[in-house]
């Protein structure tokens, strides 16, 4: 914040020790020359021009300080809001039509093409998310005023989204009425972990190697069986990707819009796309959900910790890949990138119900037609629940104003 700096009354510098007419010694036999009276004319209009070869007068000091009143403390001019970078914007749009596109030919995978796809956006389009929410936590703190937000912004709607997924599933018969705020049902996980890494964030702050702990974290998580109380195999387990983003800085993000790196970027994806396609006769899709240990993959500690260790670098090389593909200015669709939290909470109702339904099952759906046609349809989807309207029939949920609910901030009593 800047703050104006005003006179202080006694001048320093050179300016201070350079004489005044009036301190100029008198020749003998010559009268003292007239001095300027230094206080202006109250007849004259506050806008005057001074007459020619009149003597110029310091500035009157501020109010605060005439008649020895002492300084006023003055109120600084507002700090101008910081424009949002449309690159991280785009980012986010791109990247939840990643999401939805993945969601809806997750039950396509008979079809090659569906299959390879499937694998190659799993891969990275959650660490994507994630090490973005991660660089934008970088100043987060436990000031009453982000605690809040997080509450409202991340714990309510939690809270809203698992009741209403449980009751969409108990309405549609597919299962017995459970609720449990501690085994977050579908989509809700990424809230629940949200929740849980913003915390942590004034940790990996202050830690001198964040990175390589929450990597050992990770990678320990995955060697027993943690139950799924607030699904923290997830939590722990894509744990880095989130203290990357921590660790970002804006220059490192200026590399990756150099125009070199978006040819680059092109060929890493499609070799990322290659071997998705290679690879996905050979390993089991539950490695790119992040949430189950070794045991239940079948595979030993030492196998699965090299297998981790390969997702994490495929996955952050393919995020890098794809953000040097993001175009940079703003665009029609860069507004909706603001609010992916609506598509992505939103979008899960429209994909079970297709389930519900049988749509899944059409004969058409399960060809390459059908895999582009499905894909199509899914970028439609989730370009409107980012729109305005959406997000004003549906920010009670997602955005509430709970001002009514927080006190002011508690401090312990010194006794």
């Amino acid at each position: 914040m800047t703050y104006s700096t005003w006179p202080s009354g006694a001048e320093t510098g050179p300016q201070a020790a350079a004489p005044t007419a009036a301190d100029q010694p008198i020749p003998e036999g010559r009268s003292a020359p007239a001095v300027p009276d230094p206080r202006p004319d109250p007849a004259a209009p506050p806008d005057a021009a001074a007459p020619a070869g009149a003597v110029a007068t310091a500035p009157a000091p501020p109010e605060g300080e005439r008649q020895g009143a002492g300084p006023v403390r003055i109120a600084s001019p507002p700090k101008p809001r910081r424009e949002r970078d449309p690159f991280f914007d785009n980012a986010k749009y791109f990247a939840i039509l990643l999401v939805v596109s993945g969601h809806s030919i997750a039950n396509l995978q008979n079809v090659p093409m569906a299959k390879g796809l499937y694998i190659f956006i799993y891969m990275f389009h959650m660490p994507l998310f994630i090490v973005i929410t991660g660089y934008f936590s970088r100043n987060w703190t436990f000031s009453p005023g982000k605690a809040r937000k997080l509450i409202t912004n991340v714990g309510v709607p939690y809270v809203v989204f698992e009741v209403a997924y449980s009751l969409y599933d108990w309405l549609a018969g597919r299962h017995d009425l459970e609720i449990s705020l501690l085994s977050p049902y579908y989509l809700t996980w990424f809230l629940c972990a949200l929740f849980l890494w913003r915390l942590s964030t004034p940790v990996w702050q202050q830690i001198r190697w964040p990175l390589a702990v929450a990597m050992g974290f990770a990678l320990l998580s995955y060697m027993s069986d943690l139950g799924g109380t607030f699904d923290i195999h997830r939590v722990f387990g894509l744990l880095p990707f989130y203290v990357l983003g921590l660790k970002l800085r804006p220059e490192h993000f200026e590399l990756l819009k150099k125009p070199i790196a978006r040819p680059i970027g092109a060929v890493v994806l499609v070799i990322g796309l290659a071997c998705s396609y290679l690879v996905m006769k050979h390993m089991s899709v539950s490695w790119i959900f992040w949430k189950d240990p070794h045991d239940k993959l079948g595979v030993g500690d030492f196998k699965g910790t090299l297998m981790r260790l390969a997702m994490f670098a495929s996955a952050t090389v393919l995020v890098a890949a794809f953000l040097t593909l993001i175009p940079r200015k703003r665009y029609w669709f860069t507004a909706l990138g603001a609010t992916t939290l609506y598509c992505y909470l939103l979008h899960g109702f429209v994909t079970r119900l297709l389930n519900f339904t049988g749509w899944w099952g059409a004969d058409w759906m399960h060809t390459p037609a059908g895999v582009v046609a499905v894909i199509c349809g899914a970028v439609v989807v989730g370009t409107f629940l980012c729109s305005p309207p959406v997000r004003r029939t549906m920010s009670w949920a997602l955005e509430p104003k709970m001002t009514w609910v927080f006190t002011p901030l508690r401090r312990p009593s010194r006794g």
